[in-house]
């Protein structure tokens, strides 16, 4: 039994990741996103807080994977993050979505390195790359996010070797990825789980914040042209 109830979602990758702690135990979802994460979330948190028996006002803080990831994956985790934490009066709990596979490993692959390097495949032959450490009883930064190609990270690692890389450039980019003598972990986890024990351990930091700051991790500059980027990049093909 458990006094705490918690929703967390993520939506930064191409897996919809969902779960709800109750009373009545944990409650999860993982299933494909992507493109179908935007239709997907609502009717599984609906499904979950029903299966826990919870309404939304009942719950003490929604937590969200904030990224990085997918620009419209982070935007639509924030903005329904948003919309229902404002509607309940709730805060709400950012997460570092990298950090979700960090923990996934760490109970998939018992015996792991504390320490784990997480990259994921941005696409663009780029990833998103951070490095995490177990310190017993929570997860610790030892490198920030960032968005790098894959030279740029061999570098960082020439100085810093990793002792475990975890994450979906393992297999995206296969041999590539210069990890050395690293063990390397592409199987799959249970990223509901893992995204859960990260928002447990968000509350009980304190790390709750008002809905209305609530921002996604965006690591590109440049997402998409502008209105007017637009309208000058068509009058430049006219003319042309």
């Amino acid at each position: 039994m458990t006094s705490t109830r918690l929703l967390a979602f993520d939506t930064s990758t191409e897996a919809l990741a969902v779960a709800v702690l109750a009373d009545a135990g944990l409650f999860t979802c993982n299933a494909p996103g992507g493109t179908a994460a935007s239709a997907q979330l609502l009717p599984q948190v609906r499904r979950l807080l029903q299966q826990a028996g919870l309404a939304l006002p009942q719950l003490q803080a929604i937590a969200f994977g904030h990224g990085p990831g997918a620009f419209t994956g982070l935007r639509t985790a924030c903005a329904v993050a948003q919309g229902l934490a404002l509607g309940a009066a709730l805060p709400v709990l950012p997460l570092d979505s990298l950090m979700i596979v960090a923990d996934g490993v760490r109970l998939a692959q018992p015996g792991a390195p504390t320490d784990i390097d997480v990259v994921m495949d941005a696409r663009m032959g780029e990833v998103y790359a951070g490095r995490y450490h177990w310190a017993g009883a929570r997860w610790l930064v030892r490198r920030l996010p960032a968005l790098c190609s894959l030279d740029a990270l061999h570098a960082i690692w020439a100085l810093q070797p990793p002792l475990c890389v975890a994450g979906s450039a393992v297999p995206a980019f296969g041999e590539q990825l210069g990890s050395g003598d690293a063990l390397r972990v592409a199987s799959d986890i249970d990223r509901a789980a893992a995204l859960m024990r990260l928002a447990q351990q968000c509350w009980r930091d304190g790390g709750g914040i008002d809905a209305a700051h609530a921002l996604p991790l965006y690591l590109r500059d440049k997402v998409a042209l502008t209105v007017a980027e637009r309208d000058a990049l068509r009058r430049t093909e006219v003319k042309a």
